[in-house]
């Protein structure tokens, strides 16, 4: 019994030591890290103020409903609309202002008794210091509200790290049509 051990402990040795020795370093799930060890150096707060189109009529529409419920139609919430977006985010609130980015995601209304948009969507960034970079939200829409707040959940590029708000102010809303100007004071910490 003992002979036929031996063979079998020098097999697992041989494995446990080519795992550890050979592979160069133990695999471990987390480590603790400083921010410095990934380059960051200061957290920066940062203030961004855009415009944000969201175009539902006409030929080229920024904003498409891809899903809806069976009762979205007579709901006066249009609750169960699913919206998917690609929205121009401009400088001024004039649609042939400078281009500063895209709004890209999807919005749906989950109010019953009165709208309310869930929102989740990446500011991507293609003008100035942080072209490029992303930023992303996930939050709820009051959008009848004069002021309404997103929170940041992340971000890439320049916005690694990001956490922070948005302030969404409705500039322009067309009942008929449903297309709307909304301004967006964004305050994010990054590094």
């Amino acid at each position: 019994m003992a002979k036929t051990l031996i063979p079998v402990f020098l097999i697992f040795s041989t494995i446990v030591f080519f795992s550890t020795t050979v592979a160069g370093k133990s695999h471990k799930f987390s480590e603790k890290l400083s921010p410095e060890k990934l380059g960051f150096k200061h957290e920066k707060l940062t203030h961004l103020n855009f415009f944000f189109h969201d175009i539902v009529t006409g030929q080229n529409p920024t904003a498409v409903r891809v899903a809806e419920a069976a009762m979205t139609n007579t709901s006066k919430t249009l609750f169960g609309s699913v919206m998917i977006i690609d929205d121009p985010l401009t400088e001024g609130p004039e649609m042939e202002s400078k281009l500063v980015g895209r709004a890209q995601g999807m919005y749906a209304s989950a109010g019953q008794n009165e709208p309310g948009l869930l929102m989740a969507m990446t500011f991507h960034f293609v003008e100035g210091k942080f072209n490029g970079s992303n930023l992303s939200f996930l939050g709820r829409n009051s959008v009848f509200s004069e002021v309404r707040e997103l929170p940041i959940v992340g971000g890439s590029g320049l916005f690694r790290f990001a956490r922070g708000y948005a302030e969404a102010r409705t500039r322009t809303l067309d009942m008929k049509t449903g297309n709307a100007v909304v301004e967006y004071n964004v305050y994010v910490f990054h590094y």
